[in-house]
Order: structure tokens, then sequence, then C-alpha cells
């Protein structure tokens, strides 16, 4: 055997680490994070979390106590610069800072995200107050949802939802529905933007012709939590192919 030099580089993600904590159930946001997320010099990692395929509040909050555990999973002893909790429904009853509090277990100084935390950055940053949302939930977490939304300060005027608690059949949901469901939502209602919620609708090829239909911005889960990471880990790039929202940095304080 020959021992042989080597030096070192930064390595994928030298730049900016960013950790992705995805629902076991979750068929999409890994997949749109690929395309968000530019990669190499900022990258993301992530680990699965085990939880229920179907989505009612209970199963939502039973990951509260696994959040910390699946951190730990993701690039272990490495510093991350951003975590990312990816599901919107169960932040909304768990808490955002109930979510940060497990994450900071295991990195203690990365920043935090999660989709709901994103959403509200980006009504911030595209000036917007007056929101239609459009889940795949059933009841009584849609009503959870859109009470935390409007706590948080942002008015909804008009909310649909697929009615659907099966989380794998959520990921199939086309992008027909997804485009009809939103323009009639919009269709005589006054609204500033639009918020597809959950991490596994597939949303991020629509953006740019909702828009452009609709002539408001709009954002899913997985565009705001990946537009939210890029700028919490320091990059202000434009990506005007990934519509408005991309071209626009955080909101100031």
């Amino acid at each position: 055997m020959i021992d042989l030099d080597y030096t070192i580089d930064s390595g994928i993600g030298g730049t900016a680490r960013i950790g992705l904590v995805v629902l076991a159930s979750d068929f999409t946001v890994e997949n749109e994070f690929r395309r968000l997320i530019p990669g190499p010099d900022i990258d993301f990692f992530s680990a699965r979390i085990a939880n229920s395929p179907t989505i009612t509040p209970d199963t939502l909050a039973d990951m509260q106590q696994r959040i910390a555990a699946t951190t730990s999973l993701i690039l272990p002893g490495e510093k991350l610069d951003v975590v990312a909790f990816g599901c919107t429904s169960a932040t909304v009853v768990m808490g955002e800072e109930a979510v940060f509090q497990q994450i900071r277990e295991v990195q203690a100084d990365a920043r935090c995200t999660t989709p709901i935390t994103a959403a509200f950055s980006a009504f911030n940053a595209m000036g917007a107050s007056r929101i239609a949302v459009l889940t795949p939930y059933r009841h009584d977490v849609n009503q959870q949802v859109q009470s935390y939304i409007e706590n948080a300060g942002f008015t909804v005027p008009v909310f649909g939802s697929f009615n659907q608690e099966s989380d794998p059949l959520v990921a199939r949901i086309d992008a027909t529905s997804v485009t009809q469901a939103i323009e009639a939502l919009v269709k005589n209602n006054s609204v500033d933007m639009v918020f597809v919620s959950c991490t596994n609708v597939r949303f991020v090829d629509l953006v740019c012709d909702v828009e452009s239909a609709l002539g408001i911005p709009a954002t899913s889960s997985n565009h705001a939590m990946a537009w939210h990471c890029l700028r919490l880990a320091g990059c202000t790039d434009k990506f005007p192919q990934w519509g408005r929202l991309f071209d626009h940095q955080l909101a100031a304080d």
C-alpha cells in the first residue's frame, strides 16, 4: 500500500449547508429543492422523519419528539448554516418555536425555517397582506392553518382545499387540478398573493404560468422555503425563472 498526499477544498456546500428534515411520506420536497437550490457552493442535505401518511392534527403533533433526532442524522458532527423542517401543517400544529427548539438541540447556531415561516417571510417580501390559500388538508387541519395565518397578521379572503388526508395521494394531485383550483379561488376575490400549502403538492413548475395568468405573485410551501433557505444562507442572487419571489430579498425587520 502506498500512502498518497492530498489537498482539500471546501467541498460541496462549502459556502453554506442547508439541512432539510423531510417527512417519510413526502414525494415532492426534495425533487423541488434539487431544482431551486443551485448547488454546489450552497447545497442541501436531508434526513427523513418517521410519520404517519394519514395527516391529522394528532399524527402531525406526534412528530415533535423526533425532530431533534432526525436533525442529528444530517451530516453528523458538521455545522449546518440553515435547517428547514419540511412540513407546513405540522409546524402549524406544534408552533414554530417548538420546532426551532428541537432543531437547536442539535444545531444550536443554525438559522431555522419551516414552510409557514418561509411563507410569512415571502408575504412580507412581496408586500402582500391579503392571501388566497390552497391546501390539500382535511377540515380540522385547514381550520388550524387558516387561524395560524390570520393570527400572524395576514388576511385570508378565500381559502380552498382538496380535503384529502392521505399524504401519498396528495403527491399525485396533477397540475391541472392545482391551476384550476387557484383560478377558482382568485376569481372575483381581491387578493395580493397566492399560497399553496403542503410540501407534497407539486407547484414549482407552475409558478411562472400562474403568476402570468393571474397578474399577482404566487408561492408554495417548497417554493417559499427554498427561497427562504437561500436568503438565510446569505445568497442574494436572483432566479427569475422561478417566479417573482426569487427576484426579492428578505424584507427589512
